[in-house]
Formats: C-alpha cells, sequence, structure tokens
C-alpha cells in the first residue's frame, strides 16, 4: 500500500508528525511511505529510515500534482489542511483524511480567551488522522534521525569547560514575541551557573554575542529590581555575590546546520528553549527541557511531547495568547509575558 503524508511546513510540525510515520509504516502491511513538504525541510525527513520517498513543493503546486499523479498512492494524510493540500488531494482523486486544526477553538481562545481546546496534544489529532488506516499510538514519542556527518564531536569544537556537560539554550523563534528580550536570556543563563550552549540561526547570532559579551565582561544575572524594565540590551544586573559556580557561554548561533544543532541538543544534560523547533527536537531525544512561553501557550496543544519538561510563563495575564502564531512586536506594548516570568529554578 503506497501512502502520502502531507505537512510542508516548519521544523516542529514536521518533527511531530514523525509518530504517524512510524506508526504507519510499522503497522500497516506493505506500506510504501512517501512524505511531501518544502525543499527548506528536506533535510529533517530524507534521513528518517520510515520514510521511502521525498517530495517537495519546489515549483508550482501543478508540477507537485503531477510528480504525485505518477505514484498512484492508495491514501493521502493530510497533516497540514490548508488550501494548497486541499487542492493537492481534489486534483489526486484518492481517499484521504485530515487532521482537525481546531481554528475556531484556537480563535476563541486567542480573540475571546475561552478555552475549549480539548486537553489532548497535537500528535493525538495527527495520529486520528492515520486511524482509517489501523493506526495507532506506539507511545514511543517522536523521531529525529541525524546522519552520521552532522554528528558533532563536542570535544572537538566546544572548549574544555563544556566537555563534562552543558545546558543547550535555542535562544531563537520565528515572531519576536516567542523570544525571551536579550537581558532576559542573560538572567535566564546566569541562574543556571554552569556551561551554556546558545543554538540558533544566523539571524541569532547577534543576540548570541550580547549575551556572550556580558559574561566575558565578569557580569551575570541576578533578579533585576521590580518593575523596572531594561531600556537597553546594554543592560546587565550586577554580579551576584553568591560563591559556587558561575555561567560561561558559548555562541553557536549560525555556526551550525540544523542536524548538527540537533547533535548538540542530544548531548546535552539540559535543554532550554522557547516555542520553536529546537524544543521538538529535545523532546525527540526525550531530554530534560525548560520551555519558555511568551505570546502563545502550551493550551495549544504543542508542548514538549513525551519528555521530563517544566513550563516557564505568566499564568493568567489577561492579554495572553494574543495569537497562536506571533508578532514581531507586542500589541499591547508591554510585553509583560516575556518580562514577568519569574525563573524559579528550584521549583
Amino acid at each position: 500500500m503506497k501512502i502520502l503524508i502531507l505537512r510542508f511546513s516548519s521544523i516542529g510540525d514536521i518533527v511531530l508528525t514523525t509518530p504517524v510515520i512510524r506508526a504507519v509504516k510499522q503497522q500497516v502491511a506493505g506500506a510504501r511511505v512517501h512524505f511531501a513538504t518544502k525543499p527548506a525541510f528536506r533535510g529533517i525527513v530524507e534521513n528518517n529510515p520510515y520514510v521511502d520517498r521525498v517530495h517537495c513543493l519546489s515549483g508550482s503546486l501543478g508540477e507537485l500534482v503531477a510528480e504525485l499523479k505518477a505514484e498512484q498512492f492508495d491514501f493521502v494524510i493530510d497533516l497540514h489542511r490548508n488550501l494548497r493540500t486541499t487542492l493537492l488531494k481534489l486534483r489526486l482523486g484518492v481517499q484521504s483524511a485530515s487532521f482537525d486544526k481546531l481554528n475556531l477553538r484556537k480563535w476563541l481562545l486567542v480573540n475571546g480567551k475561552l478555552n475549549f481546546l480539548p486537553r489532548v496534544h497535537i500528535v493525538e489529532r495527527y495520529l486520528a488522522a492515520a486511524a482509517p488506516l489501523g493506526v495507532h499510538d506506539d507511545q514511543r514519542g517522536l523521531d529525529y534521525f541525524i546522519p552520521a556527518p552532522d554528528e558533532v564531536a563536542v570535544a572537538a569544537v566546544l572548549p574544555p569547560a563544556f566537555q563534562h556537560g552543558y545546558v543547550a539554550f535555542a535562544i531563537g523563534a520565528q515572531h519576536a514575541t516567542k523570544r525571551l528580550p536579550v537581558e532576559r536570556i542573560i538572567e535566564l543563563c546566569g541562574l543556571l551557573r554552569q556551561p551554556v550552549v546558545l543554538l540558533g540561526g544566523p539571524l541569532d547570532e547577534s543576540t548570541g554575542h550580547v549575551v556572550e559579551a556580558a559574561f566575558d565582561a565578569g557580569v551575570a544575572a541576578s533578579p533585576p529590581v521590580p518593575g523596572r524594565i531594561p531600556d537597553s540590551p546594554s543592560y546587565f544586573p550586577p554580579v551576584p555575590a553568591t560563591p559556587g559556580p558561575q555561567t560561561i557561554i558559548y555562541n553557536a548561533c549560525g555556526k551550525f546546520n540544523l542536524n548538527q544543532s540537533a547533535s548538540l541538543v542530544r548531548q546535552a544534560r539540559l535543554v532550554v528553549s522557547h516555542d520553536t523547533g529546537l524544543m521538538h527536537i529535545a523532546a525527540a531525544f526525550q531530554k530534560e527541557i525548560l520551555s519558555v512561553w511568551g505570546n502563545t501557550v502550551p493550551e495549544f496543544g504543542m508542548y514538549p511531547y513525551r519528555t521530563e519538561f517544566r513550563v516557564l510563563e505568566v499564568p493568567g495575564l489577561a492579554c495572553r495568547p494574543c495569537s497562536k502564531i506571533g508578532y514581531e512586536q507586542c500589541p499591547q506594548g508591554h510585553f509583560r509575558c516575556m518580562r514577568d516570568i519569574r525563573f524559579d529554578l528550584e521549583g
């Protein structure tokens, strides 16, 4: 049986489809599993041993349809469910099933602060779309496969102080309202009091430099004066007088590709992450996660899956969630969802 799975973007969403990929391959007799996505995300699935072939939306939708029609699929599992995937399914003309996006319920939570969302993870809703094939949850969590050339030898790339363990801190996110302000990243790093590897893409490199410079200059974070909002990224709280181990920083942002960053996550003793793709990659490796939430909320069903985690957020904030995705700046102007988080790491 030849089965096509659709999910065009993005990193985290595609990682969250991996239990479906694995279950279909292992539970459907004779399954040949194909996956369609965008070229930028091909590397996430092409190393997956449960995927037989990857197709990419690199040109027009019509070109992809022609390519997929030639495969003569028996069933399509739509884990994206947007206009393009709807048109694609219609043009393929084969039996299909889609996951429930719960858009109305999400709208009610964002706009009316009325939570009618089911208390289930999005992975469970993905798996429900494969249920017509007799697929069930194998309870093995997420997958992420790193090709051998992208495995990072920590001893070769990180300073000696990092050889005996480190925290991986994924400081990036697609939208600014899902990212801590830089002074709060510095504060949280200081409270960790151990080696911290900052992970992110080229766009996060400058933020990483600011954080690294703060600790190179001998400053670390202690809680700021209550009610004070630093007015620039150059604001650093004073060095705490408490003796003990101090944080050291290695800025890896922009230095490694996604698979290499995943390798550094896999080898970390703890992962700190915003609501972003590396959080789900960390969950695939069953790492302990400090999960930081700003304008979005775990109630959307995309919290770390089947791994130990703690949520850092501002509960009960009247304006939160303000979006199911994010903005480039706080719509209210105060950004309290990130500025007011209490970093109680002992709780």
